[in-house]
């Protein structure tokens, strides 16, 4: 790497914990300051806030404190993206890697929002880039490599599983989630969310492929339970509502080139025999003049999930540090960077 990179950890929810205890103990990065979203953590060591011993450096709510801190990298992780914040923090010299999904393809950008963000990344000489286990690792990193293989393609197809049955979030299942609940209809604003990160992130990979893409479409759909279970967020009667998933297709001529499915559920006991739900991970497959079939899954208890789950996307974030650090001004994406390597020692 050449140099040691300093480095400020931006927020520490799920994600940015693991991150900034990633960062503590990296052999080539400097944690040079915390920016925390809650007044209450202001104060607090670093270390004592990711289970580390203490670092000397104090976490502070105050943006204006965090932005006069000399570092190379901000590592952005908060619940939204302020605009503001990331212009003020890439003008001023700082560049950014992001778990928030705004910036896996300029093209589909808000404008104005893109010439903002160019400006000052120009302003600063500095890059911005979008990263994460899903979307990025998969729908990028993972695909890119996948289809390097290929000569023609047919369909892209990532499915991602996600089992929430030992997830005892009660709230977050059957009030926002609707577990549990009678069948209705699919939200579509539900589905066009999801559809905002992943059609962006896969069209990087269009354009990087020269495949025209023509439009993305999003939709949802529900299975339910064949019979009474009780998940630890609590009890799904049969007939309600005990798996969704959203599919984002990119079409050419009105055929499905890049797909991306997200499978969540909380049972695997469900009336939809064609969706196939298999354990957490990922399965890719490549229809094309070299098919492939890749399946990822996670040798990790259930029960350890909540623990083991923040460094798939928290990792990637800080190994990408030097790399964006080292690109060229403006926003950066998987396409153009070089491979994001993990400086392990």
């Amino acid at each position: 790497m050449g140099k040691t990179l300093r480095v400020i950890q931006w927020a520490t929810g799920n994600i940015g914990k693991r991150s900034l205890r990633a960062v503590i103990e990296h052999p080539d990065l400097e944690l040079a300051g915390l920016w925390v979203s809650n007044p209450d953590k202001a104060g607090k060591d670093a270390g004592a806030l990711c289970g580390l011993p203490d670092t000397g450096i104090r976490a502070t709510a105050s943006v204006d404190e965090a932005c006069a801190i000399e570092a190379d990298c901000v590592l952005y992780m908060g619940k939204r993206t302020d605009v503001d914040e990331l212009c003020r923090l890439l003008a001023s010299g700082r560049n950014v890697v992001t778990t928030r999904g705004d910036f896996h393809h300029p093209p589909m950008m808000d404008p104005s929002v893109r010439a903002r963000i160019e400006q000052a990344c120009a302003a600063g000489g500095t890059s911005i880039y979008s990263t994460g286990s899903s979307p990025g690792f998969v729908t990028e990193a993972l695909a890119i490599p996948l289809l390097s293989l290929s000569r023609r393609l047919d369909c892209l197809t990532i499915d991602e599983f996600a089992d929430l049955s030992s997830r005892n979030s009660p709230d977050l299942l059957f009030n926002v989630m609707g577990f549990g609940r009678p069948i209705g209809v699919f939200q579509q604003e539900r589905a066009d969310h999801v559809k905002a990160d992943f059609s962006a992130s896969l069209a990087q990979v269009a354009a990087g492929l020269g495949l025209p893409i023509d439009t993305w479409q999003a939709f949802g759909e529900f299975a339910p339970a064949r019979s009474d279970h009780t998940i630890a967020a609590g009890p799904i009667a049969a007939g309600t509502m005990a798996a969704q998933r959203v599919t984002v297709e990119g079409l050419v001529s009105g055929t499905p080139r890049l797909r991306f499915r997200a499978n969540w559920y909380a049972l695997r006991d469900v009336d939809a025999p064609r969706w196939d739900l298999r354990e957490s991970g990922w399965r890719i497959r490549v229809q094309s003049d070299t098919p492939l079939d890749v399946n990822i899954t996670f040798p990790v208890a259930l029960e350890d999930y909540a623990a083991f789950t923040p460094g798939l996307t928290g990792h990637r974030a800080v190994n990408a540090v030097p790399a964006v650090c080292a690109a060229a001004p403006g926003i950066r994406t998987t396409v153009d960077l070089p491979q994001v390597m993990a400086q392990l020692a």
